[in-house]
C-alpha cells in the first residue's frame, strides 16, 4: 500500500489534487482539509489509501492520519463505498464523526449529499463497538441534559442551518448552559 505521498502540487481541482513525485504525476481523491493545504507549485505531504478495484487503482488523499483512519473505518460498513466514505470525512472532522457514531446522531450523517437515512443508521449500529465511548473530554457535563448538543444543533437546522453551520455555531458556545440558552447563543453569533 501507498501510505502517503510528498511532491509538488501541480494542479488542485475540487475534490482532486495532482502530485509531482520524481516526475510521475499522481492523481489523488482528496478531503477537502487535504485539498485546501495542497497549494499549487509548493510542496506537500498527504497521507494515502489506495483503493483497489477489479478496473481501478484508486489513490485517496488525507491531511492526517486520522482522516484516512476513519475513511477505512468507514469503508469497512456495507453499502459505504470510497465515495461516500471520503464525502462522510470531507464534511466533518474525524473527532465529530466519531461522537456521531457514539450518540447514534444519524443526522450527521444525512445532512451530507449521497448519504441516505439506511446508510446512516448502518454507519452507526456498524462501528459503535469499533468507535465506543467518546472521550471523556467530549462526554456532556452532568449538568447539561442528555442529548443537548444534538439538541441544540437539531434546533439551529430546524430554523434552516445547514448541519455544518449549526455545529460551527455551536463550537464556541459553552456545553454546560442549557439548551435553549446555547441556541440563542449560537444565533446571536451567527447574526
Amino acid at each position: 500500500m501507498i501510505a502517503s505521498l510528498r511532491g509538488t502540487v501541480l494542479e488542485r481541482r475540487a475534490g482532486q489534487v495532482v502530485l509531482d513525485v520524481g516526475g510521475v504525476g499522481y492523481l489523488l481523491q482528496t478531503t477537502s482539509s487535504a485539498a485546501r493545504m495542497s497549494v499549487p507549485s509548493e510542496e506537500v505531504t498527504l497521507v494515502t489509501h489506495l483503493n483497489v478495484r477489479e478496473d481501478a487503482l484508486t489513490l485517496y488523499g488525507f491531511a492526517e492520519s486520522a482522516e484516512r483512519a476513519m475513511f477505512e473505518l468507514l469503508l469497512g460498513v456495507s453499502g459505504v463505498g470510497p465515495k461516500a466514505a471520503l464525502a462522510i470525512v470531507s464534511g466533518y472532522a474525524p473527532d465529530q464523526i466519531r461522537r456521531a457514531i457514539a450518540t447514534s446522531d444519524h443526522a450527521l450523517f444525512t445532512s451530507i449529499s449521497g448519504i441516505g437515512k439506511r446508510t446512516a443508521e448502518r454507519v452507526v449500529i456498524d462501528l459503535k463497538d469499533k468507535i465506543g465511548a467518546p472521550p471523556a473530554s467530549e462526554e456532556p457535563a452532568p449538568s447539561a441534559p442528555a442529548g443537548g448538543h444534538t439538541a441544540a444543533r437539531d434546533a439551529l437546522v430546524g430554523l434552516g442551518m445547514s448541519v455544518n453551520e449549526a455545529e460551527a455555531a455551536l463550537r464556541n458556545v459553552d456545553e454546560e448552559l442549557p439548551v435553549e440558552e446555547r441556541i440563542r447563543l449560537a444565533l446571536a453569533g451567527a447574526v
